[in-house]
């Protein structure tokens, strides 16, 4: 379903895909780094264990002090002859150990019983010192072993409070004989303790260290790559060639490097550096019809693909500006997200989106106006040479967008979408004829675009969703000003957590845009109909690494049944960081 509440992203690495929907992709970040391992430390200083007078009872030489001489504890003797740990197994220690919650009363603890040979010293510790933690599932575990260096981080805890309570003039609070107790724990575990706070003494330093080296405070690194093996099959090319299909296995990458920051939180300004080699198969096929979802070709040369800036314009409204790299379905939120990644969506070009919606590309802006919380409604506008002195912004090819989304609960979603173009109602899929139908003739045709698309979540697992599209073009520079209609239409199947947590199984059935009528000449229409059909899986390996294996037949290329069935296959594996 689509996120009302902010603007659509430009595929990424999540792709258009929703972010309230779909986990983003995971992104390693600096300065998240350096609050995970402040917060680390901190749980480190405050409840990595079960603390001090309970724990001393894993010491054997202290505890037959202290308990009844009936008492029979069956623990493991607390060796003192252990090598110093390295960082990772106290880090790991630190991980296992953080999400344990501070407890304000024994009865908290739902593993602890009155009855319990510790139930007072445990008691005591929680109402006179309050250095006992337990777990998010309320219980104690008093039975699990632990190691001196576990021991020691707990007696440390209890030292600091203890500490803070004669520093605050409570020392009325602290039992005399408890101070001898901690005392001789403290010499007897003073080589553990001093290893606790030495690691503790290098973790500030790399923190310190960590902060002065960051990239930014206030700037994100993000990247993917795409690393994709491609197979195509087929008799002739569909373009009348004669020649056969290119049925070569290929292997092709593209590499996406994102930067994002925010001035005032609030907004969030992009910009993102791309090199690929990513071929697009019209070449290899002789139609459109089979171009993959993330081609594009640019010698693997590293260049400035997309730059924006969105931001909130009141509290309902924000408005999203492109310089460069913007497409105008960009502009417009989809009810569809589970198929409009290009690294995580649909295979294919035409089964990403909607064909109107990729009438343009360049700088452009975006208005997002949600009317509560069912109600979103979008403008847009894309100049695709707004950098040319002779057509700027508004004398070159452009498309203009009007999109109304209803959502009246989480499970249904329906858009409206209206496109006018300018010399840029190209979609990049379908027939020769569809992007061009009055044969190169027309220097000035203006089209009308009209969809409609809805989605239903059937079941947390199963979606399904349908669109259509129907575009009217008409060459104003002609003579009589022909016009052609073309039409496209496409049933979507959507699996989520298909086998595993984040995967996806998508089905897309479907015509590719076909030029239905022609007033220009009868000949310029397509006579036959091509199916699209086309079925992926996105298996989840890792948050970083996805494989998607996936295949799409076009029948009747180019809606023309002389021409043989084209068969395309592709193995995507996406990695980000």
């Amino acid at each position: 379903m689509p996120h009302l509440e902010d603007p659509p992203k430009s595929p990424f690495k999540r792709g258009t895909l929703n972010p309230q929907d779909f986990p983003p992709f995971l992104r390693w970040r600096r300065g998240d780094l350096i609050c995970s391992i402040i917060r680390n430390w901190y749980y480190f200083r405050l409840g990595l264990a079960a603390l001090t007078y309970p724990l001393l009872l894993t010491n054997t030489a202290l505890a037959s002090e202290l308990l009844p001489t009936e008492t029979v504890i069956e623990q493991e003797t607390v060796t003192p002859e252990q090598p110093t740990p390295t960082w990772e197994e106290l880090n790991q220690e630190t991980q296992e150990n953080s999400a344990m919650e501070q407890v304000t009363s024994v009865s908290q603890l739902s593993d602890v019983r009155p009855d319990d040979w510790a139930f007072q010293a445990l008691r005591s510790l929680v109402e006179r010192y309050g250095c006992i933690t337990g777990y998010p599932d309320s219980t104690y575990r008093g039975n699990r072993t632990l190691t001196r260096y576990e021991f020691a981080a707990g007696l440390n805890a209890c030292l600091n409070q203890i500490n803070t309570l004669i520093a605050n003039n409570t020392t009325n609070l602290v039992d005399r004989e408890d101070l001898t107790t901690l005392q001789r724990l403290q010499e007897e575990f003073s080589t553990e303790l001093i290893a606790l706070r030495g690691q503790l003494d290098n973790l500030e330093a790399r923190t310190t260290t960590l902060e002065a080296q960051q990239f930014s405070t206030t700037t994100e690194f993000e990247g993917e790559v795409i690393i994709a093996a491609i197979g195509v099959a087929g008799g002739e090319k569909a373009d009348g060639s004669g020649e056969p299909v290119d049925d070569n296995l290929t292997v092709s990458n593209r590499v996406r490097l994102g930067f994002e920051t925010s001035f005032t939180g609030e907004d969030e300004l992009k910009f993102r550096l791309q090199g690929r080699n990513v071929p697009e198969l019209e070449d290899a096929t002789g139609t459109r019809m089979a171009n993959l979802g993330f081609d594009g070709d640019d010698d693997n040369e590293l260049e400035l693909d997309e730059v924006e800036y969105r931001f909130p314009l009141g509290k309902n409204t924000r408005v999203y500006l492109g310089v460069a790299g913007i497409g105008l379905g960009d502009l417009m939120p989809t009810v569809s997200p589970l198929f409009s990644g290009s690294s995580e969506g649909s295979i294919s070009t035409f089964g990403r989106e909607n064909p109107i919606r990729r009438q343009g590309d360049g700088a452009g802006i975006g208005i997002f106006h949600n009317f509560g919380k069912t109600v979103n409604l979008s403008f847009g506008y894309i100049a695709s040479d707004p950098d040319d002195p002779e057509e700027g912004i508004f004398d070159g090819p452009y498309g203009a967008s009007a999109q109304l989304i209803l959502q009246p609960s989480e499970a249904v979603g329906l858009s409206l979408t209206y496109v006018r173009s300018y010399n840029s109602f190209r979609t990049g899929t379908g027939s020769a004829i569809a992007n061009d139908p009055f044969d190169g003739d027309a220097d000035q045709v203006i089209a009308n675009s009209f969809g409609a698309e809805a989605s239903l979540r059937i079941s947390p697992t199963f979606s399904l969703g349908g669109r259509v599209g129907w575009i009217q073009a008409k060459a104003e520079d002609l003579s009589n000003e022909p016009e052609a209609d073309i039409f496209t239409w496409a049933v979507l199947l959507g699996f989520p957590d298909l086998g595993n947590e984040g995967s996806l199984g998508g089905i897309v059935i479907g015509q590719p845009p076909k030029t239905t009528e022609n007033d220009f000449d009868a000949d310029f229409e397509d006579r036959d109909t091509s199916l699209h059909l086309e079925a992926f899986y996105r298996y989840q390996l890792t948050d970083d690494i996805a494989i998607t294996p996936g295949f799409f037949v076009i029948t009747n290329p180019e809606h023309n049944d002389n021409n043989e069935t084209v068969y395309i296959g592709t193995i995507r594996t996406t990695l980000t960081f």
